[in-house]
């Protein structure tokens, strides 16, 4: 495996982890919200479906106890016993046949008032002799001439709900029927249940309800009271909103089902708020079976992968130390070549300065004849200059000395430059005036040049032409 193979090997292994990984928590999110969605609408139905079935069960007991008991005062208005008693005042036997009366017939209680409304016989012996004149129940039973219902609030939380009619003898009112009709049992049954229930009159009043403070109360005015008893806490538990998109109701924030129908007596309806418990309870389950289904093909996976990054990791191992060898072989076969290169670097610059030397061995008989003629040409101008001293002709004698400068000037360009080229480069760049370093060049060549009878024609811009070069030789 050579080196490229190597690194994309290695860089590969992390992105295709990745992308696993990312892909199975995208299908395991998008399945557990689709699972949810589509579970908690099926089960959210079924328990709507159930709620309704138990709607319809409690309105049709409501129904039949309403409708049982309404018959027992047209019954007993007609009872030719209780007439003969309230027209002869003989009341001794009334409350026991009222007593066998109600056990035979399973109404809650029964009374029987006489025409001042003062009770003469009753299934409860402790309300003979109590005047209940201006009672709606007796007032409107003696007005209508028929059967009465009556719901009224008692002082102490709940409803009486009553039954009365008028007892006539010769077209005369001689008393009132009263029965109670027991529904206060149908709240004791629903308060066993997860389910709230309430009954409604035609007001929207609560009449009935598995919950006391709600009794008297307005449907909107019950839902929210605080500090709700059992019956109320088990039909909020474990509900949530994301349960459904928009919840039926709210009872102390909670969101429940409410399912409602009506209940054909009076205007009254009956509702009942189911909450979410048993839906999430279920969705849950099914959800929490599909994130550890998940879980386990993630971990599968992880271990697959990592038991292929464990065996690549070994190969990798191998051919690392297979490269780390291998780099340093290269790393001496380097030291060698820089060491080669730099003895060649050395070579090269003794080589250079030889051919250099070589050349200024050939130029010596050129630049010991360019010097041999200014040292003749200052002998004779020290000689002629001797002579105008002597004849005391000072000016013509600065003028032979001046003469003699220049060509000592000459002969110091010359070495300068012979030394220029002798000596090694610097090792250090600067600006140099190309100019002055063609000037340079063809004086030192002059004499050559003019032993070869060479014609040199030099153009020079008028501004300098700055490179950086070694230019310490020209310098001096």
């Amino acid at each position: 495996m050579d080196q490229a193979e190597v690194s994309d090997t290695t860089h590969g292994m992390p992105w295709r982890v990745k992308v696993v990984i990312g892909l199975l928590m995208l299908l395991a999110v998008a399945v557990v919200l689709v699972s949810n969605r589509l579970l908690t609408d099926r089960f959210a139905e079924a328990t709507r479906n159930r709620a309704d079935v138990r709607l319809a069960l409690y309105t049709g007991n409501l129904m039949s106890e309403l409708q049982r008991t309404s018959v027992v005062p047209l019954l007993l208005s007609r009872d030719p016993q209780l007439i003969r008693a309230l027209q002869g005042d003989e009341f001794a036997e009334t409350s026991a046949k009222l007593i066998a009366l109600q056990s035979e017939l399973g109404v809650a209680s029964i009374r029987l008032l006489d025409a001042d409304g003062r009770v003469v016989g009753a299934t409860d012996r402790n309300v003979l002799g109590t005047s209940f004149r201006s009672e709606s129940y007796f007032v409107d039973a003696q007005r209508t001439k028929d059967t009465v219902f009556v719901a009224a609030k008692r002082e102490a939380g709940g409803y009486d709900f009553t039954y009365s009619r008028a007892v006539a003898a010769d077209s005369r009112v001689v008393g009132v029927i009263v029965v109670s009709v027991d529904l206060m049992k149908f709240e004791r049954a629903w308060a066993g249940l997860q389910d709230a229930v309430v009954v409604t009159d035609s007001e929207g009043t609560i009449v009935l309800a598995t919950e006391p403070r709600w009794r008297g109360l307005p449907v909107g005015e019950a839902l929210a009271v605080r500090d709700a008893p059992s019956a109320i806490a088990r039909a909020l538990q474990a509900t949530t909103d994301w349960a459904q998109d928009r919840p039926d109701a709210y009872i102390q924030g909670k969101a429940v089902m409410k399912t409602e129908t009506r209940v054909p007596f009076r205007g009254w309806r009956l509702q009942t708020f189911t909450a979410y418990d048993s839906v999430r309870e279920r969705v849950n389950a099914i959800l929490a079976l599909e994130i550890m289904g998940f879980a386990i093909l993630m971990a599968i996976t992880f271990y697959l992968l990592s038991r292929r990054a464990w065996t690549r990791s070994l190969s990798f191992q191998r051919e690392s130390a297979e490269l780390r060898m291998l780099n340093a072989r290269l790393q001496r076969e380097i030291a060698e070549r820089e060491k080669v290169q730099k003895d060649l670097e050395v070579a090269e610059l003794t080589l250079a300065q030889s051919s250099k030397l070589a050349a200024l061995g050939e130029m010596s008989a050129a630049v010991s004849h360019e010097l041999n003629q200014p040292l003749a040409a200052m002998k004779t101008y020290l000689a002629g200059a001797r002579l105008l001293l002597q004849r005391k002709r000072l000016e013509e004698s600065l003028s032979s000395f001046q003469r003699i400068d220049d060509l000592i000037e000459r002969m110091g360009a010359i070495t300068r430059q012979l030394k220029s080229y002798a000596r090694k480069g610097g090792e250090a760049f600067e600006a140099v005036d190309l100019r002055a370093c063609v000037s340079s060049a063809l004086s030192m060549m002059e004499p050559q040049l003019k032993a070869r009878v060479v014609k040199i024609t030099r153009g020079l811009p008028r501004q300098a032409v700055m490179v950086m070069a070694d230019g310490s030789g020209w310098s001096r």
